[in-house]
């Protein structure tokens, strides 16, 4: 229509500058009447940027959209990057376990200009593989240490020590846990940082008390506070590393009659919206999950654009006191 040849139209689109202003003009009004939009894939090749960031879900036990902390997580991350300019592609991993998921592979084909990974559990070796490539990446929860990568998590050791010095301040001297999957990262540092605060305040350590589940949602923590249960010799605190974990065990200790806070306090991980629902509501460690989302969009954004002085941050978290955590029952408090 332009009377031009492909290539003049393609230099257009491209801001090339040995094109007179006549042609541009004219090749440009032609776009705008017929609606024309320049082929991605097209530009991609080109510009050697999709302005397509992957989002992966890594872990063979994955957590997902139904994962209250992680959705607000990513729709924060969402709206940052969109104000940059970009588009999510998100990653599915179901029909890819038998080979391990191939997500460098993955990634080269849609050409992502980067990624954010959210951590599972058994998280897959090759998330290592794009760690380690050229691909900018910025996890959540899980430690990347490539060259072009960086991470973002809250400071789970100084959340544990928050809960312990409350649970000391309000009279209580044993303390248990309740934690996902030995596999996972994110829950051992939790409890690491627990055990650590429980021996800095000169307390004793009961391993009966410290329970595992298989992932961070309500019906392992309502299976690991059965096993706590029937065990007997309960404590008189718990730190559950996720709300949902606390969720679950509340119910249990319903279930066995058991008052919550005046038999046995809790306190979750996470802040999520049913805290506030929860009966009684639940004192938890609230994560700023607004922040992480979009400071892991502006480490990544920087990561792209090779402008990143510091590429992996410690998010503070805080203490949010409600009524599942009250004063233990004591003479001396």
């Amino acid at each position: 229509m332009a009377g031009v040849s492909i290539s003049t139209v393609s230099k257009i689109i491209n801001n090339y500058s040995d094109i007179s202003e006549e042609t541009r003009s004219k090749v440009l009004e032609i776009m705008k009447q017929t609606g024309y939009v320049p082929s991605n894939s097209a530009k991609t090749l080109a510009t050697k940027k999709s302005n397509l960031i992957g989002v992966i879900f890594a872990g063979k036990l994955n957590i997902d959209f139904n994962h209250p902390f992680f959705v607000e997580v990513l729709n924060a991350f969402k709206k940052q990057m969109g104000m940059f300019g970009y588009d999510l592609l998100f990653f599915s991993n179901e029909k890819f376990h038998a080979v391990d998921g191939d997500y460098l592979a993955r990634c080269q084909h849609y050409h992502v200009d980067g990624c954010i990974i959210v951590t599972g559990q058994q998280v897959e070796p090759s998330i290592s593989e794009l760690d380690h490539s050229e691909i900018p990446c910025i996890g959540v929860d899980i430690e990347l240490k490539g060259k072009s990568s960086g991470y973002i998590m809250s400071d789970n050791y100084k959340m544990s020590f928050k809960v312990v010095e409350h649970f000391y301040l309000l009279g209580y001297r044993e303390l248990g846990y309740i934690g996902s999957t030995l596999e996972s990262d994110i829950s051992n540092m939790r409890e690491n940082g627990y055990k650590a605060a429980i021996e800095n305040f000169g307390l004793f350590v009961n391993d009966e008390w410290f329970v595992n589940g298989e992932n961070f949602f309500e019906a392992s923590g309502y299976e690991a506070m059965n096993r706590m249960i029937k065990a007997g010799n309960l404590p008189r605190a718990i730190f559950a590393a996720s709300d949902q974990l606390a969720i679950g065990a509340m119910r249990a200790l319903k279930e066995h009659d058991l008052r919550i806070p005046q038999d046995i306090a809790i306190i979750g991980c996470d802040d999520i919206e049913a805290c506030n629902y929860t009966t009684p509501a639940l004192s938890t460690i609230r994560q700023n999950k607004e922040k992480i989302g979009r400071l892991a969009a502006s480490l990544l954004y920087d990561l792209i654009h090779n402008t990143s002085v510091t590429s992996s941050v410690v998010v503070e978290p805080e203490l949010v006191v409600r009524q599942s955590c009250g004063a233990a029952q004591s003479d001396r408090y």
